[in-house]
């Protein structure tokens, strides 16, 4: 209570939550806009039973069910941005180099990142045009040209940079991560829509016992927020002691510890390994014409079967592992280590402590990518084990990932703002 009296009473903090709000304001104000010449009616009832377009309309914020000038959310520039940061782990020397520069670089890095985002947030743009075309053919009125595509991709792409602008200045001005709180805006906002289908399923539809299912249904959901919360905030703690002669014997004394989060990749793996089976079918869309092998392929990378969902497990736990290594480098930790006068009891500094590290984080990333792909898969799973069920109504998730990854961090900023200015006070006062 005294956190929240805290928030209104402190102007700055007052002024950042009104800015974040404004913002969400006009980002949900854009998903209801609908691009010219653009049919919605038949499109909007065919993506609910879609997982593939579903993943895509929720990372979207619900933008592409409306084909809305936010229809592609932020998802672009998030691709671009685990490319760019995949390709500055030594593998170009340039970017690697512009990584290890300080302020400049990650600024020129930025940069490298906006404009491959344009071309992502293009090309995908003209492929869901060309896609959507196909499958709903009543759904740009006078039929599609080449240069409506383009016109309409064109919107596309703005609509997404102009969400980065909104996520940066969000950041500077407002509250938590920009572009994390913009996500996090758009599934937050299509919950309503959420538990409205469910309601409609177990309620209206007159099914027995509809309400006590309902029930259930808000008491499961309650239950993976607590299980993506545990995961989120779960950690292994290290202890090392420090022996530099520069401390004091009090100090010497003080055990402190090396945090491990169990899911330090966070939702990322998700994000690649639905990008990386969605991207081949949006391409293939293009030369398909209703081809036998496009039909394979769509049962193979469209979330739709068993084996496509083992597939996309398969995909999360390898960018799991792979993602945990490249945040947390366990010769980086050691070498940090040694320098900073710390050692981990009962193990030798250098080589040793690499290894002991390499393998604790092994361990532990184990239970995070099994927890993060079994969230992530549980709403593609429940409609194939429920028919009735539609995929905007699934449990779970990747939105739910995000959303308390992303309200996690938001708290601790805030409470590191109110403290911040409370310390402000005081030494003013002083």
């Amino acid at each position: 209570m005294k956190s929240i009296k805290a928030i209104w009473v402190n102007k700055d903090i007052r002024n950042r939550i009104l800015f974040t709000l404004f913002a969400f304001l006009v980002y949900r104000l854009g998903c209801a806009i609908t691009v010219p010449d653009v049919n919605t009616t038949g499109l909007m009832a065919g993506l609910k039973d879609n997982s593939l377009f579903a993943m895509m309309s929720l990372l979207g914020g619900g933008g592409i069910e409306q084909f809305s000038i936010f229809a592609l959310g932020v998802t672009p520039y998030i691709t671009a941005s685990i490319i760019i940061q995949l390709l500055s782990m030594d593998v170009i020397p340039s970017l690697t180099e512009l990584a290890k520069s300080g302020a400049n670089g990650r600024k020129k890095m930025d940069q490298y990142t906006r404009y491959l985002g344009v071309v992502f947030g293009f090309v995908q743009s003209v492929s869901l045009v060309y896609t959507f075309n196909n499958m709903y053919p009543g759904l740009f009125i006078g039929g599609l040209t080449t240069a409506r595509m383009l016109y309409i991709a064109t919107i596309f792409t703005a609509g997404t940079m102009f969400l980065v602008w909104i996520g940066d200045q969000i950041s500077v001005k407002g509250i938590g991560n920009g572009v994390s709180m913009v996500i996090m805006a758009g599934i937050v906002g299509r919950m309503p829509q959420q538990f409205s289908a469910a309601w409609e399923t177990f309620i209206q539809s007159g099914m027995d016992q509809g309400m006590i299912a309902f029930g259930c249904y808000i008491l499961i959901y309650l239950l993976i927020i607590v299980f993506v919360t545990l995961i989120n905030t779960a950690e292994l703690k290290i202890p090392i002691q420090y022996t530099s002669s520069s401390m004091t014997l009090a100090q010497n004394s003080k055990m402190n510890y090396l945090p491990l989060k169990i899911n330090s990749a966070s939702v990322i793996p998700v994000i690649f390994a639905s990008s990386l089976m969605m991207a081949p079918v949006q391409i293939a869309s293009f030369f398909a014409n209703g081809a036998d092998w496009y039909t394979l392929m769509q049962n193979w990378l469209g979330l739709q079967t068993w084996y496509s969902l083992l597939l996309y497990v398969i995909l999360i736990i390898f960018f799991t592992f792979f993602y945990a290594n490249m945040q947390i480098n366990p010769e980086k930790v050691a070498e940090n280590l040694g320098k900073s006068g710390a050692y981990i009891p009962s193990v030798r500094p250098g080589k040793t402590t690499e290894k002991y590290i390499s393998k604790a984080l092994s361990r532990i990333t184990v239970l995070g990518s099994v927890s993060l792909a079994l969230i992530a898969v549980l709403p593609h799973v429940m409609p194939l084990i429920w028919p009735q069920m539609s995929t905007s109504m699934a449990l779970g998730g990747t939105g739910m990932i995000i959303v308390v990854g992303v309200a996690i961090e938001t708290v601790k900023q805030v409470q590191g703002l109110i403290t911040q200015k409370s310390y402000k006070k005081y030494y003013d006062y002083d």
